[in-house]
């Protein structure tokens, strides 16, 4: 007796290639929504960051280390969602790598070294805004110009030299050669990493990530003493000058810029630390991580990049003018450089 039922015909990524990765796409309603959501991240990425760098260097009055360090990071994500995120876009919807092996290893390089790019410039920023807060006098002295653009060096080496080691020498992937041949299929971009590189890479992350959580816990608890001084001070002399006002005023602006860049440090920690804690677990547990599951994690990391710019123009003013500049073409005038943004 004879079945009526057939099981399914397996999909390949390259159909009539030997060796081939098994295709398992989404339905393809599914697709078309997983399409729209990854391509709005990336789109995102790709125009929003780019108005951060402009504003910062092309207004003078923006010009300052600590807005350095800030257009760095517009940069940084600016490239995550250039050259990565499409990319990963196909693979994450499609389960195939269409790209090549070659760019299969470039990708992925540029997507850890980008990510700790982020991390190191955030621990930097953390740093300017610790000391312009807690010894507002001497700031101007020892974070310049020049320190920051040391911090904005040490941001791009360190992440480039450790991504390169991780995926160009194959280190990374010693004592577990026998996955590596399972997975190496035609159409594929699995990068295995053992326990020891996955531990440091947590390391990497965690470390600068709890610098920036008690360096920032201190800013606030300091910024919430001036607000408190701030307002006996007024609140004891009612008749106070408007020149009197200007510290006030300062103080306010720094404690609003602490906050917003706080923000900013918590939503970098709520998008990665669910794809750095599960790549920690899932490589002592035996990848057992269903591939869905992964790839959610992935793209709450990926979406960071396009959450900057918004947290940018909800709190900054200077930004969302500096954006209207920007996009009706009054920057190509004479003198738009020196358009005042803000007033002190």
């Amino acid at each position: 007796m004879t079945s009526n039922f057939s099981e399914p015909a397996l999909q390949l990524c390259y159909e009539n290639m030997n060796g081939s990765c098994i295709k398992t796409p989404y339905s393809p309603g599914v697709r078309v929504i997983l399409y729209m959501v990854f391509g709005f991240g990336a789109v995102m990425a790709v125009c929003g960051n780019p108005l951060v760098v402009i504003s910062v260097l092309h207004f003078k009055q923006l010009h300052s280390p600590a807005n350095f360090l800030i257009a760095s990071l517009a940069s940084a994500d600016f490239l995550v969602g250039i050259s990565v995120m499409p990319f990963s876009m196909v693979r994450s919807i499609e389960s195939c790598w269409y790209f090549g092996d070659k760019f299969c290893s470039l990708h992925s390089c540029c997507d850890v070294a980008f990510c700790y790019s982020s991390v190191l410039h955030l621990c930097f920023i953390s740093i300017d805004r610790c000391i312009t807060v807690n010894d507002p006098l001497v700031y101007p002295t020892k974070f310049t110009v020049s320190v920051s653009g040391i911090c904005i060096s040490i941001s791009w080496t360190l992440p480039l030299v450790y991504s390169s080691a991780v995926f160009y020498t194959g280190i990374s992937a010693k004592g577990m050669e026998s996955l590596v041949g399972a997975l190496n299929c035609v159409g594929g971009c699995q990068v295995v990493v053992n326990q020891d590189w996955v531990l440091m890479s947590f390391l990497l992350f965690f470390t600068p990530t709890l610098v920036i959580i008690i360096l920032y816990s201190k800013i606030f608890l300091v910024a919430k003493q001036q607000a408190v001084k701030i307002e006996t001070t007024i609140g004891s002399n009612k008749a106070e000058s408007s020149s009197e006002n200007y510290k006030p005023r300062v103080a306010k602006r720094k404690r609003k810029a602490a906050k917003t860049l706080g923000i900013t440090v918590v939503a970098f920690v709520i998008s990665w630390l669910p794809y750095t804690m599960d790549t920690l677990i899932d490589s002592y547990m035996g990848f057992i991580t269903p591939a869905y599951i992964y790839e959610i994690c992935c793209w709450g990391a990926y979406y960071n990049s396009a959450l900057n710019p918004f947290i940018y123009a909800l709190f900054y003013p200077w930004f969302r003018k500096a954006i209207r500049l920007i996009l009706s073409g009054e920057i190509l005038k004479g003198h738009s450089s020196t358009t005042t943004l803000f007033s002190e």
